[in-house]
């Protein structure tokens, strides 16, 4: 292969990425995690709930835990398009969105699929959290195409940072906004 095709396929690799955020892909995409993030609100808010009170003690702090991480992880998701889908309707310029994007931090909730209490965990929040991790996946490829950070230099940069303590405290009054009426703090 000569210089020159190498270029050349790097350069369509690109153009790929960026062509599939501005297409029907992205708008398929961007449907489906808003009504993941809605379905995992209403099961929360209501069988969920109801199905966490028949847990043992461990089974409900793996509850907790857990709905935590996804709710966590499908905010980050929802950030992420939210900001894409402003860049590509031009209500926000490619590198404002470039740069609020860097602050999303995909990936860095994983769940915690075994150990004390996940097996007794209700089949639709396992089924939630695992279509809530695919979505993650094909978000971060996406932003990986488009030049984001990947995941492990997002995280290298992330523990430079001297202010992650604040970013935390951002998550939990975030929670807290969403989920009005709960304590977050415990």
């Amino acid at each position: 292969m000569t210089q020159k095709s190498k270029s050349t396929d790097s350069v369509q690799a690109i153009a790929i990425a960026s062509r599939l955020a501005e297409t029907e892909g992205f708008l398929s995409l961007f449907n489906h995690g808003m009504l993941l993030i809605e379905q995992t609100a209403e099961y929360l808010d209501g069988p969920g709930r109801d199905e966490s009170k028949a847990l043992s003690r461990v089974g409900s702090i793996a509850y907790a835990s857990e709905s935590m991480r996804l709710t966590t992880r499908l905010m980050q998701i929802a950030s992420w398009l939210l900001l894409q889908r402003a860049v590509n309707e031009g209500e926000m310029s490619a590198t404002d969105g470039k740069a609020e994007k860097a602050k999303v931090r995909l990936g860095g909730m994983q769940p915690s699929m075994s150990g004390s209490g996940w097996d007794e965990l209700p089949e639709p929040l396992k089924d939630m959290i695992e279509r809530s991790q695919r979505l993650e996946e094909r978000v971060r490829h996406l932003d990986v195409g488009l030049g984001g950070q990947s995941f492990a230099e997002s995280m290298n940069s992330q523990s430079e940072e001297k202010s992650a303590p604040s970013a935390l405290v951002d998550q939990m009054a975030r929670l807290s906004a969403a989920f009005p009426g709960t304590n977050t703090t415990q």
